[in-house]
């Protein structure tokens, strides 16, 4: 098929795995702010904050289901971002940086370096899942006790440690976000000089937006660790 031999197609299922990822991580990151909204009103760790509400609907079956899509769609785009960086090295013969047609893409640290922070990030994702995911809803799914969505946050941001290295994770995002946002819309045509330019900003705007809400969420539930509790 069309889509799996030619490079636009490759480049066409990277764009729309990462796309669906992205959806994720603002549905994701919302939820998680909730947790600073409790913070301010007196509610954190409350069974009736916004942040439990929020992991009580993730929790819902309807939203269950789609855990699997979920790993599907991370497992695509790491795979064929392995696959296409690897088909990239030998087609040139060697060991050189992430190539692209636009010059603006040449000259982007994070354009070049989109493997090795691919593999920081898939490194911090297992990382997270061991801290939220496995204590959440993988006990859903084997019958065991859940832990309380408030306690994981404290005792995982608690440590200064561990919300420094979440902090670097965050940051290895952003620069993949704005790499990838970008990359998303130039794969599908958007690459003409006046959109490319906006799509650039937006893309530093949506990454920025995301990666400062997640330090917020760690950084609040550090606070709420070591100082206000």
């Amino acid at each position: 098929m069309f889509i799996f031999n030619s490079s636009i197609g490759k480049k066409f299922i990277q764009a729309v795995s990462g796309a669906f990822l992205i959806l994720f991580l603002g549905l994701h990151v919302t939820i998680n702010s909730f947790s600073i909204i409790d913070s301010f009103t007196g509610k954190f760790g409350a069974a009736d904050g916004l942040f439990q509400a929020g992991c009580d609907f993730m929790a819902l079956p309807v939203v269950t289901i789609m855990v699997p899509i979920l790993a599907l769609g991370f497992a695509v785009h790491i795979l064929y971002g392995c696959w296409l960086t690897i088909k990239n090295i030998v087609a040139r013969g060697g060991v050189k940086r992430y190539e692209v047609s636009s010059k603006a893409a040449a000259d982007s640290w994070s354009a070049k370096n989109m493997c090795i922070l691919g593999i920081i990030i898939i490194g911090f994702v297992c990382f997270h899942l061991f801290h939220f995911w496995a204590k959440m809803q993988l006990q859903m799914f084997i019958g065991g006790p859940e832990s309380n969505p408030y306690d994981l946050l404290v005792l995982t941001f608690g440590a200064w440690w561990r919300l420094a290295l979440y902090l670097l994770w965050f940051l290895a995002v952003w620069f993949h976000l704005t790499h990838g946002f970008w990359s998303m819309f130039q794969t599908v045509g958007w690459d003409g000089k006046t959109w490319f330019n906006r799509v650039k900003v937006i893309g530093v705007i949506v990454a920025t937006l995301i990666c400062v809400m997640f330090a917020a969420v760690g950084i609040n539930a550090f606070l709420q660790a070591n100082f206000l509790i």
